[in-house]
């Protein structure tokens, strides 16, 4: 059992949290283009409420750690560990409850290179306690907008995690799908539920618009969230989002193994 101790020990040695790669630059810039509505970071959430750039510094402050002073421009952001071993708790406590109930789950990253192993380990966890691991519309292609224009990519699964390949790409052992953001392959996802006559996910697990999108859709939706990504934290905050775990969503992804075990033991779903 990986004590708290110990995880808060990595959380800061793996920069998880702490002083992090994103930039206080780039937190800002998502909070300015949140503010405006911006669906590239919005991320498929429609927010109830009015949110102008201090009211997400203020959120984000308390949510993250990140400085709630607004002259404060430049250098490496903060997540406190305390609030990421927090909701790493919550998290945790969600994934055990629908274990219990071997109810239905959908696993799915916009961060394939990074959290796919994080998500897998995940998937055969609840897997093994009876819950089925939906793998809808696998195959179907998706059009999503990026920086370089319309691309079509293909919704695909790697050990029960959804992810979004370039049409054409299969799986080589090496290739482990594109970044994302967008809310479009959950939506594609649950339309395939949906063609099939299969049950609805009871939670969905994952990252950027996997988490968002189903949140805005009425599914309990948990995940993993930047201080760039204030979307996942205002869902959490207006009751769309069932937890926003704060930790830096890029580093390698061995980093992620010991907050996947310490997940794991407190859900009870340790193999």
């Amino acid at each position: 059992m990986l004590s708290t101790g110990a995880l808060r020990a990595h959380l800061l040695a793996a920069r998880l949290a702490g002083p992090v790669a994103t930039s206080r630059e780039a937190s800002l810039r998502s909070y300015r283009l949140f503010a405006i509505r911006d669906p590239r970071v919005t991320l498929g959430l429609d927010p109830e409420w009015a949110w102008n750039e201090q009211d997400l510094l203020k959120l984000m402050a308390d949510k993250c750690g990140v400085s709630a002073d607004s002259d404060h421009v430049s250098g490496p952001d903060v997540i406190d560990p305390e609030r990421t071993l927090s909701a790493l708790d919550a998290f945790a406590d969600r994934l055990g409850a629908v274990a219990e109930r071997r109810a239905p789950v959908l696993l799915g990253t916009g961060h394939p290179h990074r959290l796919l192993g994080f998500y897998a380990e995940l998937a055969d966890a609840l897997s093994a306690a009876g819950c089925l691991v939906l793998t809808p519309a696998q195959g179907r292609c998706v059009d999503i907008t990026t920086r370089f224009g319309v691309r079509t990519y293909n919704l695909d699964y790697v050990r029960g995690v959804a992810l979004m390949r370039e049409s054409g790409v299969r799986c080589a052992g090496r290739e482990t799908g594109a970044h994302t953001h967008s809310p479009l392959p959950v939506r594609v996802a649950l339309e395939g539920v949906a063609e099939s006559g299969g049950p609805l996910p009871e939670l969905v697990v994952g990252d950027h618009g996997w988490v968002c999108g189903a949140g805005q859709l009425g599914i309990e939706a948990i995940g993993l969230a930047d201080t760039d990504d204030p979307a996942l934290f205002v869902g959490e905050a207006e009751g769309r989002v069932s937890v926003a775990v704060p930790l830096d969503d890029a580093v390698r992804s061995d980093y992620y193994r010991p907050l996947t075990r310490y997940v794991l033991n407190r859900a009870c779903l340790s193999q």
